[in-house]
């Protein structure tokens, strides 16, 4: 990494014809966002616009790279996008909400006054209108995870509780199961909170 023209030079790739190269640059992308997304936040407003790139993989890595960028947000440019970046939760592309719905769980931890705020965008999941209930039911169980791993920054966490305990009783076992272990997790705090 000490070309300084290696960032420009994997941004670039992810628009090549060759699936290998698009995919291969983007992985790279992925790695570097984790480990020194410092290097990556002066293309902050590249990722923004790979947001609303046709190829929903390529969405779904913009969502992963910003969520990592929020660490290193020296400038706030995520207050931005806030409404932007969280659009997709309520439909209609699942697999996009989720990719969404986990990188507010990195944002919420890197940028805790954001956290209430980032909540009440997971909680639209609930509404969310997807291919089918049981794709919403898969979302809603990202959203449990989710929401536990910020759960800690929350300062009313009232809304959230209500909606696992909701849960309890989801139809998708393994989304009862999520639900369940959240609230074993967090059942202290939750005392303060009863339904």
């Amino acid at each position: 990494m000490k070309n300084p023209r290696w960032s420009e030079e994997l941004t670039r790739g992810l628009e090549a014809d060759k699936a290998r190269i698009k995919y291969g640059c983007a992985k790279a992308l992925r790695i570097v966002s984790q480990e020194r997304p410092e290097l990556l936040y002066p293309h902050f407003d590249f990722f923004v616009r790979l947001l609303d790139n046709e190829n929903k993989i390529l969405q779904w890595e913009a969502a992963f790279v910003l969520s990592q960028l929020a660490r290193v947000d020296t400038d706030d440019k995520f207050a931005a996008i806030f409404d932007k970046y969280f659009s997709p939760i309520i439909g209609p592309t699942m697999i996009t909400a989720a990719n969404v719905i986990r990188g507010g769980a990195r944002i919420g931890q890197a940028k805790p006054h954001l956290a209430d705020r980032i909540a009440a965008e997971v909680l639209k999941v609930s509404r969310a209108r997807y291919q089918t209930a049981e794709c919403r039911n898969v979302a809603i169980g990202h959203a449990i995870l989710a929401l536990g791993d910020f759960f800690d920054r929350l300062n009313n966490p009232r809304r959230v509780l209500h909606f696992v305990r909701k849960q309890i009783t989801n139809s998708r076992p393994a989304t009862c199961k999520k639900a369940a272990q959240f609230l074993k997790r967090v059942q202290s705090r939750a005392k303060d909170f009863p339904t």
